[in-house]
This record gives structure tokens, C-alpha cells and sequence, in this order.
């Protein structure tokens, strides 16, 4: 990893995020030599994960292990990095990007690759086994926990669905309603749940049972408590929109928060700012956050070249 201490000059492109995606639109901006800076706060989605899944070569990986060496390819090709954190942006002949350490560097062209923060249900144990037996995917996580007692914990309605699909990696799942009063749920979904073989169990969830350093069951309000040693949740997808806002962007509502308007390379409706990865949409996994950096790199390569020849010709 570079670390360029003068950053006084003028970058052709501020990637803002420095995971998968911001990390993977660097390499490709790299190695087609454009002077690329990468503004990283150091906060992955996936942090409080032991290992990635799904991602082909890279199955079962660390997610530390895995930024490590994104960074390491990335210096190869003179792109320099910075931990920092953007604090400030501001668009006109070319867009002026504020660090909370105190310096203003500039580029023309931007990838935001901020990403999202997940805000779990406040229900004492959840946040603290986040990533080891209370989980949220069960394509990241349902090989490795197959077969286990299940309890999904109900944040809204929609946890029906995720109740339905954890059911493909086991046949012993539990739906705690807790604050989703039963009523709330259609007819459809109560047929749906039966064929899939999920129970549901009305009652607020009050805690998780830990039993040597691991989860063993589901406290209710009345006491009661159900063994599980898998917990699934929903939570909250809080998108990092505050630079989008700021620099004009127009956003879409989805019932996972509000998400910048792109064409299919993450082009938002903001000239000469692309987004990447979790930044533009809540289910991006990993290979897909890698995927979109690659789109957005290669699409601003593009734009930059001709930028540069019609200030040719025009000259």
C-alpha cells in the first residue's frame, strides 16, 4: 500500500471507498493510467466476518485478507491510497473532495464507493454475535450453518421471505414474529411458511441465549425459551448517501432505503460521478461490488479519452 503524504495535486479520479468495489475500480483505472487517488475510512460492510463466500477463487477467504491484497495490487500500478474520510464535496470545473484530516484534493472524475452500515434489531446478543451465529445471508453463510436449528428473527413483514429462504438450508427453521404482530402476515404467506416447514412463534424476542462463547437458544418475553444455535436477521440498510445528497444526486426509494438513480455502469445523474457496490444498491455481494468497480472504471477510461480528444480537437 502507497500512502502519498502531498496531497496537494489534482487526480484524473477519487475513488471514495476502499473496499471491494472502490478497490477493484482502482486497479482497472491503474492499469489504464489514469493518476487515481483511493480515499478509505477503513469501515467494510463484511468486517464482522470471519470469511467471504461465493466469490469464485476466493471461497471461504477472509475479508481482511482479501482488502489487503486488493490493496497491494492496486499499488502496483501507481495508484496511492490514503485512510482518511471525506468530509466535504463540491462540483465545478473539477470536484474538490474535503478530508477530515484537513487537505482538499481535487479530480475529474469521482467513484463513490461509500457503501452501507447495518443497523440490527436492539435485542441484547444480536449486535455481538453479528457475523459468527446471528447472521443475514444465507448465501454468504447457510453452507457453512446447514442442517442447524434455525430462528429467523422478524424485523418487518418481509421476513417472511427471508424465513422461506433459509428453509433451503434446513429443515428446522423457526420465524420469531417479535414486533410483527401476526395479523400483518397474509394468507399466502402463512401457506408458503407451512409447505416450507417454518414455525412461527408470536412473542418479542428479549435476548440470545450464549453458552460457551455460542448460541443456544431464543429467550421470549414470557420466558420461554426456544434452542437455536443459527439466528437469522434483517437489518436495517442505512445507505451512505450524505455525498450523493450533497453533490446534487437525484435517489430512488426501495423499501431498503433511498439509492442513487445509475445507467448500467453506475453512472448517477451527477456529471462525471460514478457509484459502485453497496453505495448503489442493498443485496450487492461482494463479487458484484468487484464487478460494478470494474463497469464504473472502464466506463470513466472511456469517458476521460474523450473528454481529452474533443479538448484536442476544440484546441
Amino acid at each position: 500500500m502507497t500512502e502519498k503524504r502531498d496531497l496537494s495535486e489534482k487526480y484524473e479520479v477519487i475513488v471514495v471507498g476502499g473496499g471491494a468495489a472502490g478497490l477493484s475500480a482502482a486497479l482497472v483505472l491503474g492499469r489504464a493510467r489514469r493518476h487515481t487517488l483511493v480515499v478509505d475510512a477503513g469501515e467494510p460492510r463484511n468486517a464482522p466476518s470471519d470469511h467471504m463466500q461465493g466469490y469464485l477463487t476466493r471461497d471461504g477467504m477472509s475479508p481482511a485478507e482479501f482488502l489487503a491484497l486488493g490493496r497491494e495490487e492496486i499499488a502496483r500500478y501507481g495508484v496511492e491510497l490514503v485512510r482518511d474520510r471525506v468530509v466535504d464535496v463540491t462540483r465545478g470545473e473539477d470536484f474538490a473532495v474535503g478530508l477530515a484530516g484537513g487537505r482538499t484534493v481535487r479530480a475529474r472524475r469521482l467513484i463513490v464507493a461509500t457503501g452501507l452500515r447495518d443497523e440490527l434489531p436492539d435485542v441484547p446478543g444480536v449486535a455481538e454475535r453479528f457475523g459468527r451465529d446471528v447472521l443475514h445471508c444465507p448465501f454468504c453463510h447457510g453452507w457453512e450453518v446447514r442442517g442447524q436449528a434455525f430462528g429467523v428473527l422478524a424485523t418487518t413483514p418481509q421476513s417472511v421471505h427471508q424465513a422461506l429462504m433459509v428453509s433451503g438450508w434446513s429443515d428446522d427453521v423457526t420465524l420469531f414474529l417479535h414486533t410483527v404482530p401476526e395479523e400483518e402476515l397474509t394468507d399466502e404467506d402463512l401457506r408458503r411458511l407451512a409447505a416450507a416447514g417454518v414455525k412461527v412463534v408470536s412473542g418479542e424476542v428479549t435476548a440470545v441465549r450464549v453458552e460457551d462463547d455460542r448460541l443456544t437458544g431464543v429467550r421470549l418475553a414470557d420466558g420461554a425459551v426456544h434452542d437455536r444455535s443459527v439466528l437469522f436477521v434483517a437489518p436495517r440498510a442505512v445507505p451512505r448517501t450524505g455525498l450523493m445528497e450533497r453533490l446534487g444526486a437525484e435517489l430512488r426509494e426501495t423499501p431498503f432505503g433511498a439509492y442513487p438513480v445509475v445507467d448500467p455502469t453506475g453512472r448517477t445523474t451527477v456529471p462525471g460521478v460514478w457509484t459502485a457496490g453497496n453505495a448503489m444498491g442493498f443485496s450487492e455481494q461482494v463479487v458484484h461490488a468487484a464487478s460494478g468497480g470494474y463497469r464504473a472504471a472502464t466506463a470513466i477510461v472511456g469517458d476521460l479519452l474523450m473528454a481529452d480528444l474533443d479538448a484536442r480537437i476544440d484546441a
